[in-house]
């Protein structure tokens, strides 16, 4: 990754956007993709030398007012626009917190264990997962290791079967490391994780050079797992408040659902191999 993080971001979500899509008229032959510097100057009611010092890398603080219009005239929503002011080094409230440790607290341990029934784990930004339920585990069975949601996503022999939709899980990955980026662009171990990413996956250089930016919330995946088919289970995203960087991910069935069944069944096989595979198993 290159330290123009800002241009980069900009250069991208320019590319992204046509004049039809904010309402402005195309004349003559275009030679640049989406829109040109001089028509996002235009949107956002600043100078077009400005603009283009600032994808240049030239200028690289922006007032939050520049921030905001920027925002507007690229049609960013929340999540891009937060990376924005975060890139810019404009972050609204008081300095980011500090980056987070892989250390896992036992309470939080000792709460995700207290989810035998439902998949709960805990990550970084670079979706390294640091701690995982028995349900975790057997979820994610069919990856050797189940060590980095992105690794798994696009290294891992694995990914392409075990995810569904699985374009809709890259992009989404993608997003959230890009978002990742914002918060500490100077992480080690994002920009080891990027650079491997880069290399070894075509689908995943493409990808980045989008810059589409999002973060974990709530939303619905959908699995085929080897064990027990089909699973459509939703998520929930909970920042760990006493580790900043840390998110606890816990995954939900729909009660009484076949992907609900299919949860219990999957528990209960990861249960009875771990049995079978115990010291005392033959004793």
């Amino acid at each position: 990754m290159d330290d123009n993080h800002l241009g980069d971001f900009l250069r991208a979500r320019r590319a992204a956007l046509r004049p039809h899509d904010v309402g402005m008229p195309s004349y003559g032959t275009r030679r640049v993709a989406g829109l040109r510097r001089e028509e996002v100057a235009v949107l956002a009611g600043v100078n077009a030398d400005y603009y283009t010092r600032l994808e240049q890398g030239r200028e690289r603080n922006p007032s939050p007012q520049v921030i905001d219009a920027l925002s507007q005239a690229l049609h960013l929503d929340e999540d891009a626009r937060a990376h924005l002011y975060r890139l810019a080094g404009a972050t609204p409230g008081d300095r980011l917190p500090p980056r987070s440790t892989g250390r896992v607290s036992p309470a939080l341990r000792q709460l995700m264990d207290g989810y035998p029934h439902t998949p709960a784990f805990v990550m970084n930004r670079a979706l390294d997962l640091l701690a995982a339920n028995a349900l975790t585990q057997a979820l994610y069975s069919a990856f050797t290791p189940a060590d980095n949601l992105a690794r798994m996503t696009f290294l891992d022999p694995a990914g392409p079967a075990f995810y569904a939709d699985w374009d809709r899980a890259a992009q989404a990955t993608v997003a959230n490391l890009r978002e990742a980026t914002g918060f500490e662009p100077d992480n080690p171990r994002l920009r080891e994780l990027v650079g491997t990413l880069t290399e070894h996956s075509a689908d995943f250089a493409r990808l980045w050079r989008s810059h589409t930016v999002g973060g974990k919330t709530r939303d619905a995946k959908h699995f085929l797992h080897p064990d027990v088919g089909p699973l459509t289970l939703t998520y929930q995203a909970f920042d760990v408040r006493e580790a900043p960087g840390q998110q606890l991910v816990i995954y939900h069935a729909e009660p009484g659902s076949p992907s609900a069944h299919s949860l219990r069944l999957l528990g209960s096989l990861h249960a009875t191999r771990r049995q079978d595979h115990s010291p005392h198993a033959t004793e």
